[in-house]
C-alpha cells in the first residue's frame, strides 16, 4: 500500500489555485514513475486539508488520475479522508467532466473503511460493478454464463464494461491461467 499525505506536499490546510495544483501534480508524478508489478492503490491522503478550490483539484488530483489511468498503469489513485468540503468540489468537478473517483476512510495503520464513489457509472457499468462485487472476483466468461438469461451479451460486451471499469479506476485486473482476465474490486465495499 502506497500512501501520499497532501499535507506534506501543499502550503497549508487551504488549497487554492490552478497554478497551486500544478505544483501539486509536479509533486505526484515522480511517485508513479516505477510501476508496481501488481496492481495496487495509491492513497492520496487529505488528512489535515480543510478545504480545496475545484481548480487546485482539477489541475492536481484530476489530472493525475487523467494520466495514470489513460496509461493503463498497475496503480490506482484513491482520495483517502477528505473533509466534506474538499469532497464536495471533487463531486462538481466529477459531475461536470464525469468518470469517478473511489474514495474511503484510511487509518494510520493502514485500514481502509467507509470505502465509497464520487461521480456515477452509465447503467450497464453500474450493473457490472455490481455484480463484480457481489461475487468478489469474476471474469467475462463467468458473468456471461450465470447473467446471460438478464442480460442477453456476449463474452466480448462483458469484457469492453470490464475493461471500461479498469480504465475508471474501480477495478483491478489481474491475469489468471493462460490469457483470462479476472477482476476485483479495488476497495472491498466500495
Amino acid at each position: 500500500m502506497k500512501r501520499i499525505l497532501i499535507s506534506n506536499l501543499t502550503p497549508g490546510p487551504v488549497l487554492s489555485g490552478a497554478l497551486r495544483g500544478q505544483e501539486l501534480l509536479a509533486k505526484l508524478l515522480p511517485e508513479v514513475a516505477a510501476e508496481p508489478l501488481s496492481p495496487q492503490p495509491l492513497f492520496l491522503d487529505f488528512d489535515g486539508i480543510d478545504s480545496a478550490t475545484a481548480s487546485f483539484l482539477r489541475e492536481s488530483v484530476l489530472v493525475f488520475r487523467d494520466l495514470v489511468r489513460s496509461r493503463r498503469s498497475t496503480i490506482y489513485p484513491v482520495i483517502a479522508n477528505a473533509s466534506e468540503l474538499v469532497q464536495e468540489d471533487l463531486r462538481e468537478l466529477i459531475r461536470s467532466r464525469g468518470g469517478v473517483l473511489l474514495t474511503c476512510r484510511l487509518s494510520c495503520d493502514g485500514t481502509v473503511s467507509e470505502p465509497g464513489m464520487i461521480g456515477d457509472l452509465d447503467p450497464k457499468q453500474q450493473l457490472t460493478f455490481n455484480l463484480v462485487r457481489e461475487r468478489g472476483q469474476t471474469d467475462a466468461l463467468e458473468l456471461m454464463r450465470e447473467y446471460g438469461a438478464s442480460e442477453p451479451v456476449g463474452s466480448t460486451a462483458w469484457n469492453n464494461r470490464l475493461s471500461s471499469l479498469v480504465a475508471l479506476g474501480v477495478l483491478i485486473e489481474e491475469m489468471s491461467t493462460g490469457r483470462t482476465k479476472r477482476y476485483r474490486p479495488l476497495l472491498v465495499g466500495a
